[in-house]
């Protein structure tokens, strides 16, 4: 449980509500700023906003950051787009890949390099909300098993 002062306003949270108001949200474009919740990433004012019912305005990122993390929640920080001129091997990239995506197992998901921008149960959902949002990914199933995607790991 944490204590927080937020536009004047005292509130106590709980990671547990935190998650479950999260778990019926769906998350918006990030922008800058992110929380992680349960593998999901949403604006951390989105978040704070859903679990207290103050207005956006109310308060700032920074405040909404300062009280999720204070939760045990991880924040951060989009990393600004890079090119990688090629010079990273593939062997460590594969690896932070797969374990970006590990948490999406068996579902659908709309991926831009390096981020997993939304899942759903559906490929009509995930373009849904691209569409809303006006963005453009590349969108497919994660493999639930090594043997759904044709690993070497599969044989015997």
């Amino acid at each position: 449980m944490t204590s927080a002062r937020i536009s004047g306003q005292d509130f106590d949270l709980a990671l547990t509500d935190v998650e479950a108001v999260a778990a019926s949200l769906e998350p918006e474009p990030i922008r800058d700023h992110y929380v992680v919740v349960r593998s999901r990433r949403y604006p951390p004012k989105q978040v704070l906003a859903a679990v207290t019912g103050l207005d956006r305005a109310d308060f700032t990122t920074h405040q909404a950051r300062a009280v999720l993390r204070r939760l045990g929640l991880g924040v951060y920080r989009q990393a600004p787009a890079s090119s990688t001129g090629g010079s990273e091997g593939s062997r460590p990239r594969r690896a932070t890949e797969a374990a970006l995506l590990d948490p999406f197992k068996g579902r659908w998901v709309a991926q831009a390099p390096g981020v997993v921008l939304f899942d759903a149960d559906s490929p009509d959902a995930v373009l849904a909300w691209l569409r809303r949002h006006n963005l453009k990914a590349r969108v497919w199933r994660v493999p639930a098993t090594p043997a759904e995607a044709g690993s070497a790991l599969s044989a015997p």
